[in-house]
Parts: C-alpha cells; structure tokens; sequence
C-alpha cells in the first residue's frame, strides 16, 4: 500500500495595506483617529479580466484624510490592489467588496467597515466550441450527445450559457435542446450551437446503419453492492465487428425488497456498471433497432464493523484542533493535539496503551490558535502552527522531540509568515508552511535552531487552506480552484524542493476544496484524489440550522451546522483528471480526511467520525452502496459544547483510528475486524 498525500474561477481575493514591521505599530496607532471609511467611487462597475480605479480612504471625525491608516479589503469575484488604487473583475456577476480598518488589539468599539457594491460584467462571446461525447462514428439510427462551450477573446470559457441548438437537414439528423443528436438517415448534415451572436459547428457524413447483431460481453453474474463491473456492447455487420458504433446504455432493476428499494438503485456508464442496492439488475445496450441484455446479480457488501471505544484525553475548557499520531525516539507512542481559540496552548499525550490515555506535557506559545500541529516522519521534531500572535509575527514554532515526555521548544520561524499559518506538512528535512491562506513557505529544518526559508509557491488569484505532500508533489487545498499540484522534487515536471514547478489544476468550483489526500490503490493501479468541502452552513438546504451558525464561544453554547462532501477523483492520468465519485452524507459537513489500506476515514464534523470501504474501482455515492463500515460520534456530556459531537480529525495508528474532536478533545477506537452480526 503507498499513501499518496485547468480555468480557475477566482476565489475570495484580499489585499492588506502593511506598513513595513518597524513601521506597523504607528500605522495601528493612526487607526485610533479614523472614525469612517469611504470608497472612491461608491459604486463599481467592471468588465471581467478589466480594471477600474479604486481607492478605500479612512477619515476623522472632521472628514480629514488618515493616510496612513491600515485598512483590509476582501471581496468574493474580485482582486483589489490598494496600493496600486484598482480593483479587477474575476468572476462574472454581483459582488461586494467589503473594506475595515485594522485596529490594535485593545481598540475599543466596532471597527469601522464599508460595504461596496461591485457589478461584474462578461465580455462578449468570441466562439463556440461543440465537443461530441463519444469519439464513434455517428450511423443512421444512432445518437451521439454533445456539449459546447462559449469562449471569451482571451479563451476564458463563459459559465451559465444557455445554448440554441439546430440541425441544417432534420431529414438527416436532429438534434434536441441539450445537444443530443439522432441520425435518422445517409447523408450529410451541419450541426449547431449558437449563443449571443456567436455560433459553433460540427459536420458528419452519416452512412447506413451497419450492424447485423449486437451482444453484451466480460461483466460478471454476481457482484457485491459497490463493485464496478466492465460489460463489453459488440455489435457484428456484414464485415465483420463494428468497432465504432455508438451504444446506449441503461439498466433496469428488481429490489430484494420491494417496500425499501430505493428510486436510483445502479449507474451505468459506457458499460461500466454499478449497483448501489441488493438485487437483480438487467443493464441494456441499444444501437438503432438491436438490443442486448444481461443480468446480474447483486449482493450486500456487509462492510459494517463494531466500534470498541478505547480512550480520551479529555479538554473540555477549551477546542481542540488537528492532531498528530507518532513514535517516538523513545519507542513509546504519542499525540500532539493544538487548541482553536485557546491563548496558544498544544497538549501532548502518551498514547502507547490506545485505552489508556494520558497527557504527559503541555506547551504555551505566543498564539491566540494553534489550528496545526505535525511531526515529522523520523519523530526528531513537532511543528506548532500560530495564528492570532500579539505582535502579529505568527509563522511556527519547532519543538524538538528528543525527549517525548519533555518536549522543548528550540526555534520560532516567522519570515514571509506573518499573515497566520493555519496548516503545515512536515518531511524529515523540510517543513511547508500556510502563509496567510495565500500561499505555502518551504523552510528548511534540518537544524531546528536555524530553519532557513528555502522557496515558496503562491497560486494565482487563489486562496489556499491545505497542503499535503507525497512523492516530491505538494497538492494545495484551494476551495473554489480546487486542487492545485505543484513539482517540489519529483522532477517529472522538471520541479524540486528548491524551485518549485506548477503540475496542474484540478478546478471544483461547485464546491469548497479544505483538504486533499491522494491515494495509490494497488488492486487498480489507480490513483484517486479525495477532495473534502468545507461549508460553514447549510444555506439552501430545508434544515438549514436556523439560530444555530457560527462557531461556540464560550462551554455551553449550540453547536455549529456544516455541509460539503467528499469528492473523489481519477487522478492516475495528471493531464486528464477525471470526477469519477463521492462520498455524501446529508446535513453534515466534512473537515479532515486519511485514506489508508483502502479504507477511508473521514472527520464528518456533527456527522461523527466516519470509515469507508474504498476497495476498487470507485463510482457513484459510496455513502448509498454498503460501503460504510462504522459511525462514531464523540457524545460528551462534559465537552465544551455537551453531547455535541464535532470531528475535527482522524489518524489510524497501529490498529487504532485517533481522532481529535472539537468539543471534546482526543480520542482512541478501535474497528473490529469482523462484520457485525446480521440477521
């Protein structure tokens, strides 16, 4: 087993005005004389791609100017750059921009803010582009679907466009609203997509039909709920087979039990089929008027295991954040857990008897949050994230882990890192550090008491959460950009650690990409990136968790409502990463994620945490095919929020999931390795 950890829409962009550090503390101190912002002009129109002037002025309680003032601006489909006084169009649409001010930690009142207005407007469709979705030959008789993309001057693709589509001889084929074409006979016939003046093309020579017989081949007769079955559709004519034939696939079913089947119960694809519930399915290939069938039988998966509760390191005063499992240069094993919104302090714990577990030290350190903690793989080190600092330097802090039981902190890192570290990955040698959710700092660490800053990579026009790196590749968490991966060393791409090269982007705006894990899986060969969401609400959504959003303050408290899920992705093939299944649980979101020996353990937040059986090819939801294995939710009545299990995140170790929980601190199960009894 190996663990493996291309258009862009534009995410939140943010520009701060920061003085140099000699200089912050006098900018900070002008923020105690501004009394209101305002934005020249009020009101922004601008052309995606295009700029427009754009300036945030701070005033006094007399409308004088505060030049000097620090002010922060984001907006979600925009990129301003104060200093350069312009604001760009991203993303098509409406937008606000919101500017306030940055104020000292002991300013009192509501900082002044301003909310601003932005129309996004697209620039003209320059063509259209008409792709068919099967590389076989359009016959008489058959049907090939179609998509088509509008495209901008600058080759950006226009989103949203709703496409008029038609046929220059309907005798010969037809085409519907949604780009599905039928050949009805011989001949030559023009099919187009037109859309704001712009129109796109493609032509076929469409001969008879030629096939005679047509049969369905490989498969299997029975399968477990979950397998993905390959059939074969091959059609024979008067020469012989006809390998360029288009088939229509479809399946058909008869539950096991006719009251609990469910709506949707099999997905067939090219002939690759998966059946999500018990039962008898019939898949069906078509081709004008031949069709073939074959049936096949499938079985319950029975992946449940029993969850054996081991052992917690109760915090209950404070959230605890992400974890880290690891042995130690003493043989015995250990846990590092930081704390969110906790005057910076990180716990570490002697987990060698998984039901036994006990805090051996504890470290305090110059951050309102320490959202990351890792160790690297040799066990020589811990790396402590900071957020919140008070003189706003945050970067990490390195811990030396000669002696486990008495960890010592030997050296803080904060150049190009003050923005806030809020994730890591730590190598033996080199540690990858979240510059202010803009972008990754590689520092070297050989020598803990001098890291030095080796390179750094910044995507543009992103925002970045996570990274993860396996096998000289760096895969960033970037939400709506999805993931992007990046050569630090595997030298394919001509990238090493020293100078890091851009690999490819696997973009998911219709999500919020927080974590990524990729995954080798042996049985297939396949690597498959799993991609986690992380959506603080469930707007939209008929249980939308009114009165209960945002995150707990103070013991006590609701507890926060999430959404989002796991994405799944064929990544074996970089230049063609395909969207192939996912993991979705309803009214929860995920958070962290590790994949390993096939099994995928996911951080589900209110969901608990959750293990899947990713064993072999992967397609659909996992969550309906009997894949689950176990649920366990972190039910404490002592926690910080009571009975409120909120999973933050797991690391099997050694026959053992540890998992951290953010209202109730660190905890050991065990899954079993029989299935549970069934009746």
């Amino acid at each position: 087993m190996k663990t493996l950890r291309p258009f862009a829409l534009a995410a939140v962009a943010a520009a701060l005005v920061v003085a140099p550090v000699a200089a912050q503390d006098a900018s900070l101190e002008a923020a105690r004389r501004v009394a209101s912002l305002r934005a020249e002009p009020a009101e922004v129109t601008v052309e995606r791609g295009t700029s427009v002037d754009f300036r945030v002025v701070a005033l006094d309680a007399s409308g004088a100017v505060v030049a000097d003032a620090p002010i922060r601006v984001f907006g979600r489909g925009v990129s301003v750059d104060l200093e350069a006084g312009t604001l760009t169009g991203d993303a098509g649409g409406s937008a606000t921009v919101v500017a306030s001010l940055v104020v000292p930690e002991d300013f009192e009142g509501q900082p002044p803010q301003l909310q601003v207005p932005v129309t996004v407007t697209w620039p003209a469709v320059a063509r259209i582009d008409i792709t068919a979705r099967s590389a076989d030959r359009l016959y008489a008789g058959t049907g090939i679907r179609h998509g088509a993309v509008a495209l901008h001057a600058d080759g950006s693709e226009r989103p949203d466009v709703t496409f008029s589509w038609s046929s220059s001889d309907p005798a010969v084929a037809t085409v519907d609203s949604y780009g599905n074409v039928e050949a009805h006979g011989a001949g030559s016939v023009t099919i187009r997509a037109d859309a704001e003046g712009a129109r796109g093309t493609v032509t076929y020579d469409v001969p008879a039909f030629p096939a005679e017989s047509l049969e369905i081949e490989g498969g299997r007769e029975q399968a477990l709920q979950g397998d993905v079955v390959a059939f074969e559709a091959v059609a024979q004519g008067a020469g012989g087979t006809v390998s360029d034939l288009p088939i229509t696939w479809a399946t058909y079913y008869v539950p096991d039990d006719t009251i609990n089947a469910p709506g949707a119960a099999g997905i067939v694809e090219d002939g690759r089929f998966v059946g999500e519930s018990p039962g008898q399915y019939t898949i069906v290939a078509t081709a004008g008027d031949l069709v073939a069938r074959r049936s096949i039988d499938i079985r319950p998966r029975e992946a449940i295991r029993e969850v054996e509760v081991m052992g917690q390191g109760s915090v209950s005063h404070v959230h605890t954040s992400d974890l880290w499992v690891f042995e130690g240069l003493d043989g015995r094993d250990y846990a590092v857990t930081g704390t969110w919104g906790g005057d910076g302090w990180s716990y570490f714990w002697d987990v060698t008897n998984p039901a036994s577990v006990m805090k051996v030290d504890s470290i305090q350190i110059d951050a309102r949050t320490v959202n990351d903690v890792k160790v690297s793989p040799d066990g020589r080190y811990a790396a402590l994230s900071r957020e919140g600092a008070s003189n706003r330097r945050n970067g990490v802090v390195l811990v030396d882990l000669a002696d486990p039981r008495a960890p010592r902190i030997v050296s803080t890192f904060d150049e190009g890192l003050t923005g806030g570290v809020h994730n890591m990955f730590a190598t033996d040698d080199y540690l990858f550090a979240l510059s202010g959710g803009d972008k990754y700092v590689i520092l070297d660490v050989r020598d803990l008491e001098n890291p030095t800053y080796v390179s750094e990579y910044n995507h543009p026009d992103s925002r970045i959460h996570d990274v993860w790196v396996y096998d000289g590749l760096a895969y960033s968490s970037e939400w709506g950009n999805g993931v992007v991966v990046v050569d630090v060393g595997n030298g394919r791409w001509g990238g090493t650690i020293e100078n890091p090269v851009f690999v490819t982007n696997v973009p998911y705006p219709v999500g919020r990409t927080h974590a990524a894990f990729p995954y080798y899986q042996e049985s297939t060969g396949k690597v498959y990136l799993f991609l986690g969401d992380e959506i603080l609400n469930r707007r939209g959504a008929a249980y939308g968790g009114a009165g209960l959003a945002g995150i707990p303050r103070e013991p006590g408290q609701q507890p926060t409502v999430t959404s989002g899920y796991i994405h799944i992705i064929d990544f074996t093939d970089p230049e063609n990463p395909k969207d192939v299944a996912r993991y979705e649980v309803p009214e929860f979101g995920t958070h962290n994620l590790w994949v390993e020996d096939d099994v995928l353990y996911v951080a589900y937040y209110e969901g608990g945490v959750r293990v899947v059986d990713v064993g072999g090819e992967l397609m659909g939801n996992l969550a309906t095919q009997g894949r689950e294995m176990a649920v366990f939710k972190a039910q404490d009545p002592n926690g910080f929020v009571s009975n409120g299990p909120m999973a933050w995140g797991p690391q099997p170790f050694k026959g053992h999931l540890f998992f951290s929980d953010f209202n109730s601190g660190l905890w050991s199960i065990r899954i079993t390795p029989r299935n549970r009894p069934t009746t």
